[in-house]
């Protein structure tokens, strides 16, 4: 088999093999029910709470604020209807934004078919928000604010924080989708003023098919999934325990190397950003220049396709996107890289390159030898 060279890992990242150590045992040998009560089931139920302490370390939470879910899209649904049907007799007004990912816009669209309104904020040239759009369009109806930290598009950070302090101040429950963020960037939930974050395993490291949900202590909260008592009545069905200890490994190692981490993938990604720049001058970057996580790249060629530049880098090795993962396939244009206002022929000429831990200096070096003939050879055809 051809070695691949993997620039997608905003789509999915490669399992840690520590984490598939610590996973193992638990597909076999401890293979119990955590909710019995005999000593060999009790063993799984220490590691579920083991890793859930993992995830609420990463996040500063307290472990009792930590629901172990299916991943980010079930967190993010959760969320929205917990908060609209819980709270639909004192409003029915939801605030987002118009770049969030489809986990959190299908739920909207969907709420708005049974008698919700939404607002979808727009956002500058960069992605971000402006806060006093977010200001006016909060009313005496409005129930959840749900923005995202950081897009997994363009990579633009959202001022999390002080949107924080603002639906304080209206006693708004907020809600953040922190699938990108967590393991990049330090995320401390007591500091960001939020009730609600979701993150997912296969982000950072860690195994597909399992995510986790903060709920901030007092907050109201109605399951979206009814049954047993598992996950302390919040979220029903017999625990996943190889994948949630996974998650918790995954969570312990970005605790303790995120920084190194970072050092090593934001060098990469300047390299192939200044890189680019050089072998194709007519180059645009999409997104913050600053405010933006450090492994992601979303560039514009004017005259190529990019479904076109895929393929051709796929046939040399190269794994790529042109957006979110959860679109692949659908010829709509990036509903993301339409809100900042970027021309339609300069969209379908998009790219996107996300970097993480297991990538290489050397793997920089052959895509910059690689991706500008391809580009020459697509401009010319």
């Amino acid at each position: 088999m051809n070695k691949i060279y993997y620039f997608d890992n905003n789509a999915t990242t490669q399992m840690d093999k520590r984490v598939l150590e610590a996973m193992e045992p638990y597909f076999i040998d401890k293979f119990e029910n955590p909710s019995s009560i005999y000593k060999s089931a009790q063993q799984c139920r220490g590691a579920v709470e083991t890793a859930r302490e993992q995830v609420a370390k990463l996040l500063n939470a307290d472990p009792s604020e930590i629901i172990f879910t299916s991943g980010g899209t079930e967190s993010n649904n959760a969320v929205i209807k917990s908060v609209a049907f819980s709270f639909k007799d004192k409003g029915k007004h939801i605030i987002t934004t118009q770049i969030e990912h489809h986990a959190v816009l299908n739920p909207c669209k969907y709420l708005e078919l049974q008698g919700f309104d939404v607002t979808y904020l727009p956002v500058d040239k960069y992605g971000i928000i402006d806060i006093a759009d977010l200001k006016k369009s909060i009313r005496k109806d409005t129930i959840l604010i749900t923005i995202m930290y950081a897009n997994n598009e363009i990579g633009t950070i959202e001022p999390i924080e002080e949107i924080g302090k603002i639906t304080q101040e209206y006693e708004i429950y907020f809600h953040t989708d922190a699938v990108q963020a967590v393991g990049k960037i330090p995320v401390n939930v007591k500091k960001l003023g939020i009730n609600f974050l979701s993150l997912s395993g296969h982000k950072l490291y860690g195994p597909k098919g399992i995510g986790a949900l903060y709920i901030k202590e007092g907050t109201r909260f109605l399951p979206l999934i009814q049954g047993g008592h598992q996950e302390k009545h919040k979220r029903a069905g017999t625990e996943n325990v190889p994948g949630i200890v996974g998650l918790g490994k995954a969570c312990e190692i970005a605790q303790n190397e995120m920084q190194e981490e970072r050092t090593k993938i934001e060098y990469l990604c300047q390299k192939l950003a200044n890189g680019l720049k050089d072998k194709i001058p007519d180059i645009k970057f999409n997104g913050h220049p600053e405010k933006r996580l450090y492994n992601t790249l979303n560039v514009s060629i004017p005259g190529i396709n990019s479904q076109d530049a895929l393929i051709m880098l796929d046939e040399k090795g190269f794994c790529a996107s042109s957006g979110s993962a959860c679109s692949a396939g659908i010829p709509e244009p990036s509903h993301v890289l339409k809100a900042l206002n970027i021309p339609e022929k300069l969209i379908s000429g998009t790219l996107r390159f996300s970097l993480g831990k297991f990538n290489t200096e050397e793997e920089i070096d052959l895509f910059l030898e690689i991706f500008p003939k391809i580009v020459k050879k697509l401009k010319s055809s």
